[in-house]
């Protein structure tokens, strides 16, 4: 028996009648969250660079694939071999250059090739409604806005250069501002998405992954709040009794020894 040949038979006897009370209650619905959780736990552990918990996060991450695959095939749809064997059938597919006989010149033009495989692939499916359609709804938002801006310049709905993605960007803090001005709850929360939507398209105008610069901004920011708070501890009094000033000052220190650093 192979691990994998392993892992469903434990999947198939965890769901079955004398399995776990608490697997057999799961469904497709339940699981989504699971799944989403176990996707970032495996790129937290590329960031950390922990090779261990790099296996056994995957590990996490396959079993939701199994649990989602032993669910359909309960219901008599599809099970794990189909999984397996359609992502099987469309790596050969869409890659002609590996396992058939066609020449490329690189990496830009294997993207072109795929692309145009895929829309091969879709002729004679039902057409849908928007080319938006293709962005998952469960996206995280940043990801998300960031994938529709994409598929809408491929259309030619996009602005010609950064600066006028810039020139955007400051007619939206304009009008945040005005909404803060009339503090209309609905409006503030309105235009602070459209600020945050056109942040994320100048990241993409300059070449920059807007939710790998937000994660970025977040890893400095608990960086730097660990130097705030060592400080205060130093200092022999809570963090919450430092004025602001002084938090500061522990946090312009941080700043000072990244730059000293780097």
């Amino acid at each position: 028996m192979t691990q994998i040949e392993r892992l469903l038979d434990l999947m198939h006897t965890l769901r079955s009648e004398n399995g776990c009370p608490w697997d057999r209650e799961q469904t497709l619905k339940t699981l989504r969250a699971y799944a989403v959780e176990e996707v970032y736990e495996v790129i937290d552990a590329i960031d950390r660079e922990d090779v261990d918990d790099h296996c056994e996060e995957l590990g996490d991450l396959l079993l939701q694939v199994v649990f989602h695959a032993q669910l359909r095939k309960e219901a008599g749809e599809f099970e794990f071999d189909d999984v397996a064997r359609s992502i099987s059938d469309k790596l050969v597919r869409r890659h002609p250059h590996v396992f058939g006989d066609l020449d490329v010149n690189d990496s830009e033009e294997v993207l072109r090739n795929w692309e145009a495989i895929k829309q091969e692939e879709k002729k004679g499916q039902m057409p849908s409604s928007s080319r938006l359609d293709k962005v998952p709804h469960h996206l995280p938002a940043l990801l998300k806005s960031n994938d529709l801006q994409k598929i809408a310049a491929k259309s030619g709905f996009d602005w010609p250069a950064v600066d006028d993605v810039l020139v955007k960007m400051e007619e939206e803090i304009g009008e945040l501002r005005e909404a803060l001005a009339l503090q209309d709850q609905g409006k503030i929360g309105e235009e602070l998405g459209d600020l945050l939507f056109v942040l994320a398209n100048v990241g993409r105008h300059v070449g920059v992954d807007p939710e790998q610069a937000l994660q970025d901004a977040c890893l400095k920011f608990r960086r730097r709040f660990a130097v705030v708070e060592k400080g205060a501890e130093t200092a022999g009094r809570a963090l919450e009794d430092h004025s602001l000033e002084e938090m500061d000052g522990f946090w312009n220190q941080a700043k000072d020894a990244e730059r000293h650093e780097g």
